[in-house]
């Protein structure tokens, strides 16, 4: 078996929507979503139209990255990418702004993790060194 720990590679950007944005403010510490701006609100995953009005006014914003733990799971089964990082703590991290995204919680033990706890945004890298947006238990 070969024990070569396998690759987080980034995701490909601008693969179906333009996500540009969201990978270039990674680099430089910030977390962006995309806003509609006739609802007034955040949504994530990226898509090309609003999923509330169904209209193309969408822009990027920061979000704080200031949350809690709305659903969570506890990893502990191997798969790609997972090498070394098992059990591997998982939410789905409600925002302070409403939106919801899926995110690791890192430096947590399993039995730290449940929902409704605060956590912070924090940053974790793939393979080739990219910020990637993970979260970790707000301990104040």
């Amino acid at each position: 078996m070969d024990s070569k720990p396998t690759q987080r590679p980034t995701p490909r950007a601008n693969a179906y929507v333009d996500t540009q944005p969201f990978w270039d403010a990674t680099r430089d510490g910030r977390l962006m979503m995309q806003y509609c701006t006739e609802a007034q609100r955040f949504q994530h995953y990226p898509r090309p139209v609003s999923i509330f009005t169904g209209r193309r006014t969408l822009e990027w914003r920061p979000v704080k990255g200031d949350g809690v733990i709305y659903a969570c799971t506890v990893v502990r089964i191997p798969g790609p990418g997972l090498d070394g990082r098992l059990p591997l703590c998982v939410a789905t991290v409600e925002l302070d702004e409403g939106v919801r995204l899926i995110a690791n919680i890192i430096d947590c033990e399993p039995d730290e993790l449940a929902i409704g706890k605060p956590v912070h945004l924090v940053w974790d890298a793939l393979s080739d060194g990219q910020p990637y947006p993970a979260f970790a238990l707000s301990r104040d």
